[in-house]
Parts: structure tokens; C-alpha cells; sequence
């Protein structure tokens, strides 16, 4: 499939319409929440970070889905496996959180009864502080952490629904940046070292239709010496003008074409803790992963239902990039996920 790259400019026409689809490796188009003609009610903006290393691991949300927005931190852990993670949930924010229209600069902070998140950008390092009071057993969880080496690229990618076109997609993957810092969970102390600590940004603006299956796949660390990761994802959308599938090594984006996630079945349902195998449209891509962790969640509340499956574990294969050099996965550390969402 020939993929388009997507062009410097505005994302919206005057109509609300998403002027281009494709991919791009940085924000080259703008946003302007002003722009968007669909129902308010259907605008979602999130920040999403994930940051961990082979022992532990920390997932953190701010998001305002305008009927409702969610303030989430998840603490993981591998050996043994195990995770825990408190969402509180808060009401009919329409906007009023203040998500900045880039990823590059603007802070977004939620302020709970009985929790709060910030995610700044401070001297060149992006900045992140949660704190939520009872996260567990009545002691709280707090983290305070550091991403630093932003790469040069990253996955961008513009997505049009068919079925409403008012509707559209706006997400950038930053991949792999080296984290540091500290987090604090049934009152013991967690350290993030840049040598062995990585974090990852989903950033997403956008109007969604009401009922969607995406899935998605990442993982970032070391491979023979390079920082490596990848992006991996398909499900929702009109994707026929580019995938959001990329190789990053050493912060350089090497693209996919389509990807597709071979989840095992048993007794007719995902079996979501026996090993996938993950493979490409042009035999770029043949890993085997091997779960370990399947952080699982159900929401349905009114009008809105998730279903969540976020699966933790090790991939193994080859992956080549875009000069036809093969590279051996031995066991990195990443997810793979299918969510299902009426929201």
C-alpha cells in the first residue's frame, strides 16, 4: 500500500472535515478544538503515559471525554505480576480542562477531591506529577517523574470515520524517551533510572463515532545496543491512506504497512495470556509475544462502556527496517491491547 504523508497545514476545513489523512513523523498540522463542527458531546481529548522498566511500570491519564473526563494511574508490576490501578472519574467537563492544542508545549493539571495530575514541560523535559489518596488499602500512590531525550520522530497519523464526517482521529505515539524518577505505592519507594527507564506519550484530540474496536501495541528498550521501540496499531477509522505502524531506532522511524494482532481463542473467546503472534502485510514484521500481565478493565456507566484488555509481556522475532537490515527482539518488554468502547 502506498502511504500518504501528510502535508504542513490546518487538520480542519471550515466545515470540520479533516483536510488530509495519512502519517506524518511530527505535528505538522494544526489543531484548533474551535474548528471542529461535530457535537460538542463528542470531542475526546487524552494525554496517556507509560512509563516502566523490566521490574515495574506506571501508567498515567488525564483525559476530557466532554460528558465525562478521567484522571487514571495504574502501578505495574512484572515479577511477580500484578497491577492496580484508580480512575476517578468526573463530570460534564466540555473543554474546561484546557488540553493544549500540541503536544510540544502547553501544560494540562486536574484537580480531584482527593487527587491530582500535572503534566508539564519544564527546561526541556516533560514533567509529571499524580498523586491519588486512597489508592489502595487507604495509602495513597504518588509518582514524580522526568522523560528526557524526546526522539526526533514519531507516529502521527490523521484518521477520517467514513460514517460521519465530522468525525476524525488526530494522534501522535512519542516512542521511547528515557525516564527518571520516583513513585511511591503501598508506602514503598520505586526509582526510574534513565539507563534502564523508558516512557511513552499516546497523545490523541479528536470527535469519535459511538462504538469502536481498536488495538494497539508498543514497546520500547534496548536492542544490541540501540534504543529501540515500535508503534503498532489498526481498528477504528478509515485507514487506507496510511497505517500508524512504525519502527523507531535511536529515535529514526522506519514505517510498516498493516499490521494484525493473531489473538488466541479458547472455548470461542480471546485467550488473552496464551502467546499472539504479531506479523506485517510485507514480511517485515514476525514476533511471538508472550504475555505475562493482562491489566484488564470493564466500565459501564450510562451511556458509556469499556472493555479493556491491556496485555503486558516479552516479544521475540524480526523486525526490519526500512534499509533491509533484520533485527532480533529477544524478550522486550511492551503491550499489546483490544479495547472495545461505546463512548
Amino acid at each position: 500500500m502506498e502511504q500518504h504523508l501528510l502535508k504542513p497545514g490546518r487538520l480542519l476545513d471550515a466545515n470540520g472535515h479533516l483536510l488530509d489523512a495519512g502519517y506524518a513523523t511530527s505535528l505538522v498540522k494544526t489543531y484548533d478544538r474551535s474548528d471542529i463542527c461535530a457535537g460538542k458531546s463528542r470531542i475526546k481529548e487524552w494525554d496517556y503515559y507509560l512509563i516502566y522498566n523490566d521490574r515495574f511500570g506506571v501508567a498515567l491519564t488525564l483525559d476530557d471525554n466532554s460528558y465525562m473526563g478521567l484522571l487514571s494511574a495504574s502501578f505495574l508490576y512484572f515479577d511477580p505480576a500484578f497491577e492496580r490501578t484508580v480512575s476517578p472519574m468526573f463530570w460534564l467537563p466540555f473543554g474546561k480542562t484546557g488540553f493544549p492544542a500540541s503536544s510540544t508545549a502547553g501544560d494540562v493539571s486536574i484537580t480531584l477531591k482527593n487527587a491530582s495530575g500535572a503534566f508539564r514541560h519544564e527546561n526541556g523535559a516533560r514533567h509529571l506529577v499524580f498523586r491519588i489518596d486512597n489508592f489502595e488499602d487507604g495509602k495513597p500512590f504518588s509518582c514524580d517523574i522526568r522523560l528526557t531525550e524526546e526522539p526526533r520522530d514519531s507516529m502521527v497519523i490523521a484518521t477520517p470515520f467514513p460514517e460521519k464526517p465530522t468525525a476524525f482521529y488526530y494522534n501522535q505515539k512519542i516512542i521511547a524517551m528515557r525516564a527518571e524518577g520516583t513513585v511511591f505505592y503501598r508506602g514503598e519507594q520505586f526509582t526510574f533510572d534513565p539507563k534502564d527507564s523508558f516512557g511513552l506519550l499516546d497523545w490523541g484530540r479528536g470527535v469519535w463515532t459511538y462504538n469502536n474496536t481498536w488495538y494497539w501495541s508498543a514497546a520500547q528498550g534496548e536492542v544490541n545496543g540501540h534504543t529501540f521501540g515500535f508503534n503498532l496499531g489498526y481498528g477504528f477509522g478509515d485507514t487506507s491512506k496510511a497505517s500508524e505502524n512504525m519502527l523507531f531506532v535511536d529515535g529514526i522511524a522506519h514505517k510498516l504497512d498493516r499490521v494484525t494482532f493473531a489473538i488466541p481463542q479458547k472455548n470461542g473467546k480471546d485467550d488473552f495470556l496464551s502467546p499472539w503472534k504479531v506479523h506485517d502485510s510485507e514480511g517485515r514484521l514476525d514476533l511471538t509475544f508472550v504475555p505475562i500481565l493482562d491489566r484488564a478493565s470493564k466500565t459501564d456507566v450510562l451511556v458509556i462502556c469499556s472493555d479493556q484488555h491491556q496485555v503486558f509481556g516479552h516479544f521475540s522475532g524480526k523486525a526490519v527496517l526500512d534499509d533491509g537490515t533484520e533485527l532480533q527482539l529477544n524478550g522486550l518488554l511492551g503491550f499489546a491491547e483490544k479495547v472495545k468502547n461505546r463512548w
